[in-house]
């Protein structure tokens, strides 16, 4: 098993538990898939949400060099592949601006790591992360990525990379297209032919066709059942 896989097995695992934000910090609490584009609807929203989602949307935290980091850090944690999609072809990287700036607790853990990912890379290569080349972006992540293996020194990067893999993984696993690569369904209707012919002869019944013809009729799963006034289905 690679380590997508085992990232997805890890995932598919969670969702029946709450996959959502609550892997991002431990005193990080929100039961809802945020928006994360100002055209997405806000469906069950109250008047007062839609306010302040809105306030959110056009607000701005992270300046264009730090959403340029992040990007970077996005797609080394899940990157692009053949099979796979990389972590920013689902706008991982707006989802974490976002969440930033509606729980503020990320942010001066964000903005620090992302200083503190710019100064270890400067005194290890004389240049910011994203100067770097792929082959040196990934021995320093190699030397944050592993918990209780990290140098004590690097211990301030390695939290702060175990917050940017997690949202990285709930940004684009809670995405479409996360869903879509997990396979995860949801609560999907499934096709209903009927009880089989052997259960209802066993007890002694059977469909009326008209009945059948109306109602397991795969063709018209879609249309709404209409009924007369004496509860007789007509359609």
């Amino acid at each position: 098993m690679n380590r997508r896989d085992t990232l997805k097995s890890l995932i598919l695992g969670s969702v029946a538990t709450g996959f959502a934000l609550h892997g991002c910090s431990p005193k990080a609490s929100t039961s809802n898939e945020l928006p994360v584009s100002n055209d997405a609807p806000l469906y069950g929203r109250t008047e007062s949400e839609k306010l302040r989602d809105k306030k959110l949307f056009e607000a701005t935290f992270f300046n264009e060099h730090e959403l340029l980091t992040i990007a970077v850090l996005c797609d080394i944690i899940l990157p692009k592949s053949t099979a796979f999609n990389a972590a920013t072809d689902a706008n991982t990287v707006a989802f974490i601006e976002f969440i930033a700036k509606d729980i503020e607790a990320h942010q001066i853990p964000l903005r620090g790591g992302l200083m503190w990912l710019d100064s270890f890379s400067n005194k290890l290569y004389n240049k910011e992360f994203i100067a770097c080349s792929k082959e040196e972006q990934f021995y320093i992540c190699d030397q944050i990525a592993y918990p209780e293996k990290t140098e004590p020194e690097l211990i301030q990067g390695e939290a702060f990379f175990t917050r940017m893999r997690n949202l990285t993984l709930t940004g684009f696993y809670s995405s479409k297209m996360g869903m879509e690569e997990l396979g995860y369904k949801g609560n999907t209707p499934n096709v209903w032919d009927g009880v089989p012919d052997h259960i209802l002869k066993k007890h002694g019944f059977e469909y009326e066709k008209a009945w059948l013809a109306k109602c397991v009729d795969q063709s018209k799963r879609g249309d709404i059942a209409q009924w007369d006034e004496n509860g007789n289905l007509i359609s």
